[in-house]
């Protein structure tokens, strides 16, 4: 049912406890889990002053975040591969997930409610609500 699994990280600990919802699919399905890192496209635009060392960072943040995840699905003998992109989050999510037929995305939602939720928009509700690709949203 499903083969391939994406889980989008920025490094939290929520998108940690997404992640551990992708492993038990992975487990269950046999599937690999795909472990993305996106640096916003509008960060990157701002530090074009600022040279190359403030990208390389974020990158490095994002780097980091998904070899965390990616080293707990092996724990769990789950396959999984980490990427790291720049863009728009919810663009990039969407066409690393079309370019690598993923069958599901698993990503937290960060709990973000209210006004700040209204103002701000979730990243999680646009991939929803341009995606054709299931999308299991964990809220924290």
């Amino acid at each position: 049912m499903y083969d391939t699994l994406l889980v989008p990280t920025d490094g939290s600990e929520a998108a940690l406890d997404a992640a551990k919802h992708g492993f038990s699919l992975g487990e269950r399905y046999d599937a690999t889990v795909h472990v993305l890192a996106v640096v916003e496209q509008s960060e990157s635009a701002a530090i074009v002053g600022q040279g190359d060392a403030k990208l390389e960072s974020l990158r490095e943040h994002g780097t980091e975040a998904t070899q965390k995840i990616v080293t707990e699905a092996f724990s769990r003998d789950v396959d999984a591969v980490g990427a790291v992109e720049v863009g728009n989050p919810d663009r990039t999510i969407l066409e690393y997930a079309d370019s690598h037929s993923v069958d599901m995305i698993v990503m937290s939602t960060h709990g973000r409610s209210g006004v700040g939720r209204f103002l701000l928009g979730s990243v999680t509700e646009r991939v929803i609500r341009n995606g054709e690709i299931p999308v299991l949203a964990i809220q924290r």
